[in-house]
């Protein structure tokens, strides 16, 4: 199938609940930018040629507000309302329900608007200029219907120094094709090694580890083939107030059902994010650094 350039998929529906406000519009870049706003500047500098947000239609009006101003003949946009209404068919919504049912669920919203290879990335995240030139050359040399990619980091390069962390620990065959993705808790950084806590034990990990920072690659058809996905979880999970439809375990899904193979694309890029208000002010220096060793212009889109 002939596809069209990559867009760029951003998630930018959470409530932020451990956050605590909408992170997603908060300004972190030295001229106000957000987040997500150098990675749409790195995903245009690396050839996508549109973005799909993901967010939620009572925050769509002030969204659009805040960024269309400065994206505005840069690159088509697209947006998409992520509600838990959507494909539920005559299932009626469980009472109480009010978390959105996850990041798979979100791209599931897209399925009508995607007409090309696309990458997904959370919105709060920031992933580097290297991350998107892979993923693009992935998209355009090496990606067709059943054959997808994670970005994978380095695990050294996305440890905090104030806190424990979880990750996706990327597993491989000899071919590097993901065979599995598993979830390391309490994940610390001490004197530049890395250790994680299992039980009472602290086990070293090799700063080298690739893990997943949510970072993908596909093409519609996975959109598509997750919807029969997504009623399984229905029929399993629909009652669980917190029960979420993740990218992650679908990619697994995939993989286990041998209907699709997901390819690690390494990358030596450095990611932070923000998941607590204190981590703020660092994501702010991290910026400002990044502006003064000449790697982003001061404002982002002048």
């Amino acid at each position: 199938m002939h596809y069209s350039k990559p867009s760029l998929v951003i998630l930018a529906a959470g409530m932020a609940s451990r956050y605590g406000g909408s992170k997603q519009t908060e300004s972190f870049g030295p001229s106000g930018e957000t987040i997500m706003e150098y990675s749409i500047y790195d995903a245009i500098k690396a050839g996508f040629d549109k973005v799909v947000f993901i967010i939620r239609e009572e925050f769509a009006e002030s969204f659009k507000a805040a960024i269309e101003p400065k994206l505005a003949g840069k690159v088509k946009l697209e947006y998409v309302y992520q509600s838990l209404e959507k494909f539920r068919g005559d299932r009626p919504l469980p009472e109480g329900r009010s978390k959105p049912y996850g990041t798979q669920h979100a791209l599931l919203c897209c399925k009508d608007v995607l007409d090309a290879p696309f990458a997904v990335i959370n919105a709060d995240d920031f992933y580097g200029f290297d991350a998107f030139e892979k993923a693009y050359a992935f998209l355009t040399q090496s990606v067709n219907d059943g054959r997808y990619a994670c970005l994978g980091y380095e695990l050294k390069n996305t440890l905090s120094d104030h806190g424990a962390v979880t990750r996706g620990e990327i597993n491989v065959d000899d071919q590097d094709y993901i065979i599995g993705i598993t979830e390391r808790k309490e994940i610390f950084k001490r004197d530049n090694m890395a250790f994680r806590v299992t039980g009472e034990q602290e086990v070293e990990m090799d700063a080298a580890t690739p893990v997943s920072m949510n970072f993908f690659c596909f093409t519609p058809s996975f959109v598509e083939w997750s919807e029969q996905e997504y009623y399984r979880f229905l029929d399993q999970h629909d009652d669980d107030m917190k029960a979420e439809f993740l990218i992650p375990e679908v990619v697994d899904s995939l993989i286990r059902s041998g209907e699709g193979v997901v390819s690690l694309v390494k990358t030596d890029a450095k990611w932070f994010g923000v998941t607590f208000k204190e981590d703020a002010g660092i994501v702010k220096s991290k910026l400002e650094q990044l502006t003064l060793a000449g790697e982003y212009p001061r404002n982002l889109w002048l």
